[in-house]
């Protein structure tokens, strides 16, 4: 027996499941024999005892979990964090631990009512003593970890916890002596997984299998070079013996029904303090404010769960509800992260929701020099398709050129300040780029409560992607859209692929290119080749238009009308000497619709007038985009993509094609203002047609 190590167990008397708390409890109600837990228990009881010092908590009703006693709270030296429960089901016991702890001469600390954290299950020290391991995203805050470290004067690292299974740390995690660790990787995001590699070397990190996982292998026991547990496989044991320790496998089935095992049934209260360690924690927090329906446009909802998604926690800390059916709410919000870096990824999220630092924490954007061309320094803040300001020398400047994935630029001259947006590779040395996410938001204009819940006739449909509601339901309120776009001298752009051809779409967008519905046309290559090909020669990849076979030799078409337009010179020569006579090459031409073909490796050819310089064809591409009101994106996915990342907010966006991953794709930028419909993209023009033709009709008929 060691004698410098206790123990604190609490016999099974009233021990079942009575509730359900955790994914384990379900189908377990009452299930659990008390006459093998009470064995089971025994021998875990007696086991221990070889090895250490066992003290003994009275078993209260009421409370059959106060069996688990890791939960009692966190013990380091003479002082012990009381746990906060965070199932009501579980509160219950924190006045019997808190007199036990007390009548044995411990400093009793509790945390505020409202800040759950339950002890040495979400809790747990290095074996070397020279940090604690604290658990969140189940059970435990990540508020309370700041706590922990003050009152314990202890380094605290803080790991999120991922899969319900494993709501508590120590049901997946265990710290073992001389440093090693057994542990489930699975059930922890990414953070924390770099973290633990970073902090345990890879010789000492005892890596579980989900099959032993799920039979509660990390929940152990160890005291010195013994461990204690559920029973694992002889693979698991054999690493963990090959490592110096000692195997003690005894069953606690009935335990498992309830969520716990070996660690669960106890706590070690004779935790040692180490001169050399002293408190210091990574977690940050910061105050934001957010403005304007929060509630019924969703707004709050996708602000904190991008705050948990990310590994945050937080708080609402005031709430203004608008009292009026047009007034907008406030809400002020403190977000918590494990770290500086995970902060600013959840605030950058927040700021593309609108979110902003409260007036008494506003400070300017932070900058910093370009020191190498086409190179950002580290950190820059990546702008998205929403209007963005930056807070410079206390006021708040609007970014022009504003688009997606770029950086923004800031230039003080005698005229005042610029805020530009500026691609990666068209930094210069000397310029000033904003870093961090400081000093920075975006400006959002949601619809009013009576906008958003008033059917219109013709207004834009909301975002997403439709494959169920009636396509042409769709169409009718984007052709009445288009309709009024060309009447109010506006532009619409189509970014189209080679499937525009294949599925007999041709006639119909060269017929709204001459009805004036198009402004200018974005693509690559193939399109052009494969309309040019259908227009002379009445095939596309080598597949008769008409009859839907293929004609012998076809598949040499596309070459020839390659080397046809090549010998003209340009697209445009090809029109004027007569090779092409129709189509939508043909009607751009005619009708002055400027188009920018994008090329890519696998063009034949390519067509003279194919930007090959992939720069090139995106300055291009974002030149002829300027202005415009909306967007058709034909079947194409990478070309729209790129058309995309380009366009700021409030470019209408339509995303058609037969490929539902495409148009979710597509249609995903968080924008209300594009919707995606999953159908064939010829059907999707001619039914367009159509209802331009019926509005056409209606106009005609009104004024006559």
């Amino acid at each position: 027996m060691t004698q410098d190590i206790r123990i604190l167990m609490c016999a099974p008397d009233h021990y079942d499941v009575d509730y359900v708390i955790n994914p384990w409890m379900e189908g377990n109600i009452h299930k659990s024999s008390q006459e093998r837990a009470v064995e089971q228990w025994e021998k875990l009881y007696h086991i221990i005892k070889e090895y250490a010092i066992v003290d003994l908590v009275t078993p209260q009703k009421g409370v059959p979990d106060m069996v688990f006693t890791a939960n009692a709270g966190l013990v380091l030296g003479d002082n012990v964090v009381l746990s906060r429960f965070y199932h009501p089901e579980r509160q219950g016991e924190e006045p019997f631990f808190k007199q036990w702890f007390e009548e044995n001469g411990f400093n009793v600390y509790e945390l505020p009512k409202d800040l759950p954290f339950e002890g040495a299950g979400d809790a747990l020290f290095d074996r070397e003593g020279r940090w604690l391991w604290a658990g969140y995203g189940f059970r435990s805050e990540l508020d309370s970890h700041p706590y922990l470290a003050k009152w314990l004067d202890t380094e605290v690292l803080s790991l999120r916890l991922i899969d319900n299974r494993f709501y508590h740390l120590d049901t997946c995690f265990c710290p073992l002596t001389d440093g090693y660790l057994l542990y489930y990787p699975s059930a922890f995001d990414s953070y924390s997984n770099g973290l633990i590699e970073m902090r345990v070397p890879e010789e000492k990190r005892i890596i579980v299998e989900e099959a032993d996982a799920v039979n509660f292998a990390c929940n152990t026991v160890n005291i010195n070079d013994v461990v204690i547990m559920n029973k694992i496989t002889p693979d698991l044991e054999q690493r963990i013996t090959e490592k110096g320790f000692k195997v003690i496998q005894t069953p606690l089935t009935e335990f498992l029904k309830a969520g716990g095992a070996a660690k669960c049934l106890t706590l070690r209260v004779t935790e040692p303090i180490l001169d050399d360690v002293h408190a210091n924690v990574t977690v940050t927090s910061r105050v934001i404010k957010m403005e304007g329906h929060l509630l019924d446009s969703g707004l709050m909802n996708r602000a904190l769960d991008v705050v948990v998604k990310e590994g945050g926690s937080f708080k609402v800390i005031n709430f203004d509800l608008g009292v009026e059916r047009q007034s907008p709410s406030t809400a002020e919000v403190r977000i918590s992260a494990p770290s500086v870096q995970v902060m600013e990824d959840i605030i950058s999220l927040l700021i593309d929701l609108g979110a902003v630092s409260t007036p008494e924490k506003e400070s300017d954007a932070n900058l910093e020099t370009v020191i190498k061309a086409g190179v950002s320094p580290d950190d820059f803040y990546v702008t998205t398709i929403y209007p963005t300001e930056v807070r410079i020398n206390g006021y708040w400047e609007r970014v022009t050129k504003q688009r997606m994935d770029g950086a923004i630029v800031i230039e003080e001259h005698q005229e005042g300040v610029t805020a530009t947006c500026k691609l990666l590779r068209d930094l210069e040395v000397g310029e000033k780029v904003v870093v961090g996410v400081d000093g920075i938001r975006t400006v959002r204009s949601p619809k009013s409560r009576e906008q958003r819940n008033q059917p219109q006739e013709f207004s834009f449909m909301s975002g997403g992607v439709s494959s169920e509601r009636r396509v042409e339901l769709l169409v009718e309120q984007i052709a009445w859209e288009m309709r009024h776009i060309r009447d109010q001298g506006g532009k619409v752009a189509v970014v189209a692929g080679p499937v525009v051809i294949h599925t007999g779409g041709s006639e119909h967008l060269s017929r709204l290119i001459r009805n004036g519905y198009v402004q200018c046309l974005l693509g690559g290559n193939a399109i052009a080749v494969h309309d040019m090909e259908q227009s002379m020669m009445g095939t596309s990849l080598g597949v008769d238009m008409r009859k839907g076979i293929p004609v012998r030799g076809g598949h040499r078409h596309h070459l020839k009308v390659i080397n046809a337009v090549r010998r003209a010179g340009s697209i445009a020569e090809a029109v004027n000497q007569g090779l092409i006579t129709k189509g939508i090459m043909y009607e751009c031409v005619k009708n002055n619709i400027p188009f920018c073909l994008a090329g890519s490796i696998r063009d034949d050819g390519p067509l003279p007038d194919t930007y090959m310089d992939l720069i090139k064809a995106q300055e291009e591409y974002s030149r002829l985009l300027k202005g415009t009101d909306m967007i058709l994106m034909l079947s194409s996915m990478l070309h729209s993509i790129g058309v995309g990342n380009m366009t700021p907010a409030g470019v209408k966006m339509v995303c058609v094609d037969i490929n539902p991953a495409v148009v979710t794709k597509l249609s995903d930028r968080g924008s209300v203002e594009s919707v995606g419909i999953v159908t064939d993209v010829g059907l999707f023009l001619s039914l367009l047609l159509q209802q331009l033709d019926k509005l056409t009709s209606r106009y005609e008929l009104a004024i006559s």
